[in-house]
């Protein structure tokens, strides 16, 4: 009886390290809010540097630009390094940090996890590429929005109030 035995080449496997960056912004170029920025910006380097599987591929900052606008440098910067592979996931603090526009947070979710790089949205623990982080984007993207469009016609309503009372702005 003939027996044949047949062996696998045993490959190294090289572990790749994800390309890893973070995107934070402030709405205002208020003092308060540059140190705000300046935290964020040092702890998610921090964060990112001390992970043995991530490689730094930086933080990405716009200051004194509403999360509303989809058109902010930083913001788009991180989006085109991303599209071209030089970024496999982004952190950022939570939805309304990222945008508070749902067609914004959608489509570059969508776009980006089409490319296989995920967003991670700390503050609500939720990884666009997982089975429910596009339901719940929607959800939280929908009340970002609103959360953004309430806070601006509550503006809107403080400044006409002030007028009427014969107050300067």
């Amino acid at each position: 009886m003939r027996v044949k035995i047949v062996t696998q080449k045993s490959e190294l496997l090289e572990v790749k390290k994800l390309k890893v960056c973070a995107y934070a912004r402030v709405s205002s170029d208020s003092l308060k809010q540059e140190d705000s920025l300046e935290n964020q910006t040092s702890t998610y380097e921090r964060l990112i540097s001390s992970n043995p599987d991530y490689e730094f591929a930086g933080v990405y900052a716009d200051q004194g630009i509403s999360g509303y606008c989809e058109n902010r440098p930083a913001f788009q910067s991180m989006l085109e390094k991303a599209k071209n592979h030089e970024i496999d996931l982004i952190i950022t603090k939570s939805v309304s940090r990222f945008a508070r526009n749902t067609v914004t947070v959608l489509k570059v979710a969508r776009e980006l996890k089409e490319l296989g790089i995920g967003i991670f949205f700390e503050e609500q623990n939720i990884h666009s590429i997982s089975a429910d982080g596009e339901l719940m984007l929607t959800i939280l993207a929908s009340y970002a929005q609103e959360e953004s469009l309430s806070a601006s016609e509550n503006q809107k309503w403080r400044v006409r109030k002030s007028f009427e009372n014969g107050e300067l702005v």
